[in-house]
């Protein structure tokens, strides 16, 4: 049945949901040879604070969204070939268990599963997916990954020249290296082919062209700075630039900050969703037997 199942009916009905959950600002997902292996919730650590995501695992790319409407109304889209994911393992951290690092040459960033099985599912499927794309296609790995964003609530001052952020000096964040810098600090921009086409800001050890460190451990650099500005306030807002479009991919849903992934499941809005917190589709195919696409 699995080599079947990309050209079913009923695959076809889930993706067509899928597509139809994001609304006229989604790409289109139908597409031939196309399989929906895996869907359900992650918290992805944003800028401000874990945020619920829903995310789509498809035999070639993996889609993921803010909640607007659990169920009804997914946003900012965000569409990633298989062969351009890269996976890491993640201990704990103090805002999120169950973590895993996601890189992506756009964006990476640390989920977190409802538990160590839903994790471990979710890591074993993307990779498993991955490896049969790889395979199929002769296409080669991506090695060109974006750096992780600090969050902004992870330093209370500039991690380059050390003065406070407050209500005078906002929070700003190099793209190449991700750390939380002020304006005065990232005032140079670049191009970073696979972020952006148009000049991204970059702070000025970045722009003079140093090497980007390594990520930082998630819960070691939270636990290693300070909660917040001056000003009171744990988050940033990144300026509009004449440079580059903004963004909303990472901007906060209100009301849905304070759920861990376990909660979810007891929220009646969530049990009535037509989606539920993980459901694995691969039980009815084989990785192998999911077409030529």
């Amino acid at each position: 049945m699995g080599h079947q199942l990309a050209f079913t009916e009923q695959n076809a009905e889930r993706i067509l949901a899928v597509q139809g959950l994001f609304g006229t600002s989604g790409k289109p997902l139908a597409m031939p040879g196309r399989v929906l292996v895996g869907e359900g919730h992650l918290l992805k650590l944003c800028r401000r604070s874990p945020q619920p995501r829903a995310f789509f695992l498809f035999n070639d790319i993996l889609v993921y969204g803010s909640v607007v409407i659990l169920g009804r109304w997914y946003a900012n889209q965000q569409v990633v070939a298989l062969e351009d994911v890269s996976l890491e393992d993640a201990e704990d951290g103090l805002d999120m268990k169950h973590q895993w690092l996601i890189r992506t040459p756009r964006k990476s960033f640390y989920v977190s599963a409802a538990s160590a099985e839903e994790k471990r599912a979710w890591m074993e499927h993307i990779g498993e997916c991955r490896a049969e794309r790889l395979r199929r296609t002769g296409k080669p790995a991506g090695t060109r990954f974006a750096a992780v964003w600090v969050p902004d609530r992870a330093s209370a001052v500039c991690m380059r020249c050390c003065s406070r952020f407050g209500l005078a000096q906002r929070r700003h964040h190099c793209r190449r290296c991700g750390f939380v810098v002020c304006a005065p600090c990232s005032r140079a921009r670049r191009v970073i082919p696979e972020i952006s086409p148009k000049p991204v800001r970059v702070c000025r050890l970045c722009h003079q062209g140093s090497p980007p460190p390594d990520p930082p451990e998630q819960g070691a650099t939270l636990a290693g700075r300070g909660r917040g500005g001056s000003d009171g306030k744990n988050s940033s807002e990144e300026d509009e630039s004449p440079y580059e479009p903004s963004s909303g991919e990472d901007d906060c849903e209100e009301g849905y900050a304070e759920l861990a992934p376990a909660q979810w499941e007891s929220q009646n809005h969530v049990r009535n969703s037509s989606w539920s917190p993980y459901v694995d589709l691969s039980n009815h195919l084989q990785i192998s037997d999911m077409g030529n696409y």
